[in-house]
């Protein structure tokens, strides 16, 4: 009886001082997000999301070989889907990617690189909470096919070209400004007014 009301006195003082702590840590920050996580927030952060993944996904080895096509196909979606934060080059420096609490990681660097081919495809299927990554998964094999050819770009970022880049940069999706100033100096090269100038964007960097 005695050693179940130390457990339980053992209990509520862990959660007073657990709410104490964690008081203590929004006043300090603000929960702002211009703050980078410190080292050791980020630390357990990984340490967190790695036991997160289920040891029977962690193993897994990807069962799409790299190839040209693959690797194409794989190029076009990424630019489509995740340049917007991670940038064409997986550097993470965009915009939307600074912005991130966490900051969107550069994914060319051992932090990503050395997760195994299942922790990615776990990561992208199922986006990680609090950092603003999505989970892109829908459970089908289309979604699948698609994540594993995801994971050998992944690999492939560190290797990326100037052209690679290039050709991603068209790929990218286009801001309502973008498409406006397009629209304006398409009529302009026809006869019509003159563009008007640029609007103030917070796009990202691409």
């Amino acid at each position: 009886m005695r050693s179940a009301r130390l457990l339980l006195i053992g209990a509520l003082t862990a959660i007073v001082l657990f709410a104490v702590v964690g008081l203590a840590y929004v006043r300090r920050t603000g929960l702002d997000a211009h703050v980078a996580p410190s080292a050791l927030e980020a630390r357990v952060a990984r340490t967190v999301r790695g036991l997160a993944v289920p040891s029977s996904v962690r193993g897994r080895r990807n069962p799409v070989a790299a190839s040209p096509e693959v690797l194409e196909e794989a190029l076009a979606h990424f630019a489509d889907h995740c340049a917007s934060c991670h940038a064409n080059d997986g550097s993470g420096d965009t915009d939307m990617g600074r912005g991130l609490s966490p900051r969107a990681p550069d994914m060319r660097l051992p932090a990503t690189q050395t997760l195994s081919d299942g922790e990615l495809f776990w990561i992208i299927e199922n986006g990680v909470r609090f950092t603003g990554m999505p989970a892109w998964g829908n459970g089908t094999p289309a979604s699948d096919d698609a994540t594993w050819k995801l994971v050998q770009f992944v690999r492939h970022l560190p290797k990326l070209t100037g052209d690679e880049i290039d050709r991603m940069k068209a790929m990218n999706p286009r801001s309502p400004e973008e498409i406006r100033d397009e629209i304006e100096e398409q009529k302009f090269l026809e006869g019509g007014d003159a563009p008007s100038p640029p609007a103030h964007s917070h796009g990202g960097t691409r």
